[in-house]
């Protein structure tokens, strides 16, 4: 079984912000398998469902950003999850707009949901796509920044990254993050 937990944040004066694009890549993944994410347990929003003869839970965590570890930790125990088994998307202020990163491992850097879950998971030994939310604008609070919604200009570029994460998923559901990580994390000439 894998866990694929988007995070951000609940609520509606939060959908469609830069800090809940883990939130919207799910929430995509979960119209495309045609599931809806509404069933509450584990402190999340879930759905459940079976690929290529594998069990996948989609995860949203209702626990607010900086409590997300919470959640993971709960879905990891019930289902019994190695680690490996844990795949987490989540926004990247440090990324541009448009991209992506793949890894098998790593820090939280400064994001405060993925601190939350290295704490709870007891490890950084798990993969994650960071979805690019940047860059951060000259003499802008990154806090009021990440919160902000995407302007109408930016579509094209956030389905772009968005897309890169969905054919990331695939490949990391199909045993190659390798490739995916030589895919996806070289920069772009901009």
């Amino acid at each position: 079984m894998w866990a694929l937990v988007g995070l951000g944040n609940p609520g509606r004066e939060f959908a469609g912000t830069r800090h809940n694009a883990g939130f919207t890549f799910i929430k995509r993944v979960a119209r495309e398998w045609g599931l809806e994410i509404k069933k509450r347990k584990f402190m999340a929003k879930t759905a459940e469902t079976r690929r290529d003869g594998e069990s996948l839970l989609l995860a949203l965590p209702q626990t607010y950003m900086n409590r997300s570890g919470q959640a993971v930790r709960e879905v990891m125990d019930f289902h019994r999850l190695a680690a490996d088994r844990l795949l987490v998307v989540y926004d990247d202020l440090d990324i541009a707009l448009g991209e992506i990163r793949v890894r098998k491992e790593g820090g939280a850097g400064t994001h405060n949901g993925m601190r939350s879950v290295v704490e709870w998971v007891g490890t950084t030994a798990f993969p994650r796509i960071r979805v690019g939310i940047g860059p951060l604008p000259p003499d802008r609070d990154p806090a009021a920044f990440v919160l902000s919604r995407f302007r109408p200009e930016e579509s094209k570029s956030l389905e772009r990254g968005l897309a890169s994460a969905r054919e990331a998923l695939d490949l990391i559901l199909a045993g190659d993050i390798d490739r995916a990580m030589n895919k996806f994390n070289l920069r772009t000439q901009a």
